[in-house]
């Protein structure tokens, strides 16, 4: 049951600081926004190894675990987040999270091509659900808005490149903290710590050329803020309790529990963000998750 819940925390987790990414996007661009999150918590991140006394768990880690970490934090914290923020820009909370959270299905589809494993019967019918549930949250409404038909593809197409590259990431985080030398908490610690100072060291080297705008990391306090503490409740705090997760049940168990995200997602854009939701909104993000069940749980 612990590993169900650290999943199922995850996904909260994740729901929280989109509301947090969505109040910093509204007066700064994705890039320097990913760049000052990952660096922010990055650096909490180390202190608090240090703090706790858990530093040795990052200094003992063994190449192979530490070459996941890190390239687990580029593929997927650099660039997947870096999409992700793309598109909750474009589209909002209650379109793009749904949308990413399609990345259980990329996971399987690498099963399937690099392991060979089968094609059933569910599998099909949760994909075909997929893709309607993205569909129905990728339809345009008329409205007089100029250029909408445009920022709803670069959302939705930004979107699903960031669950493409979650996929990977999430695989190769499954595989780091379930090794015969990594199997504690500590060493689930230090592994998400590794990813995170990962991605904002490569996040660092590229920022310059993907966004040449000047004032490129100018913020205000407020902005600072919701950035720091989107990135401790995501990036702290849910990365660990999926991380956590594996120890106790399998990745096909625990990634399709933390893509619940959307329905916590879809309630928050209705309450809190304001978000103009329609049925075609709240059917998309079912359909995606009982489709993510349908493949993994039954």
């Amino acid at each position: 049951m612990i590993g169900e819940l650290a999943a199922l925390g995850a996904a909260l987790t994740w729901t929280a600081s989109a509301v947090l990414y969505k109040e910093a996007l509204s007066k700064a661009r994705p890039v320097p926004v990913n760049v000052v999150r990952l660096l922010c918590t990055s650096m909490i991140l180390l202190v608090c190894l240090v703090v706790v006394g858990r530093f040795w768990a990052l200094a003992s880690l063994s190449s192979y675990a530490m070459w996941l970490a890190g390239i687990s934090g580029i593929i997927g914290l650099g660039f997947g987040d870096t999409l992700y923020m793309v598109s909750l820009k474009h589209i909002g909370v209650a379109r793009s999270v749904p949308i990413t959270c399609t990345y259980p299905l990329f996971g399987l589809l690498w099963a399937i091509l690099l392991k060979g494993e089968n094609v059933t019967i569910q599998l099909t019918v949760g994909t075909a659900a997929i893709v309607v549930g993205v569909w129905l949250l990728s339809r345009e409404e008329r409205t007089s808005v100029p250029n909408k038909k445009k920022i709803m593809v670069i959302g939705v197409v930004a979107a699903l490149a960031a669950a493409l590259l979650w996929s990977i990431s999430i695989t190769m985080v499954d595989v780091a903290v379930t090794l015969p030398e990594t199997g504690s908490l500590d060493y689930a610690l230090a592994i998400n710590t590794l990813r995170t100072a990962a991605g904002a060291v490569a996040l660092v080297i590229f920022a310059p050329v993907i966004d040449r705008k000047p004032g490129f990391l100018k913020f205000e306090r407020r902005t600072l803020l919701a950035l720091i503490a989107g990135g401790i409740v995501a990036l702290g705090l849910g990365w660990f309790l999926l991380a956590y997760s594996f120890l106790y049940i399998p990745g096909s168990q625990a990634v399709p529990i933390s893509s619940t995200t959307p329905l916590f997602s879809t309630l928050v854009g209705i309450t809190l963000l304001h978000e103009r939701i329609t049925a075609r909104n709240v059917a998309g993000s079912v359909i995606i998750v009982l489709a993510i069940f349908v493949i993994f749980i039954i």
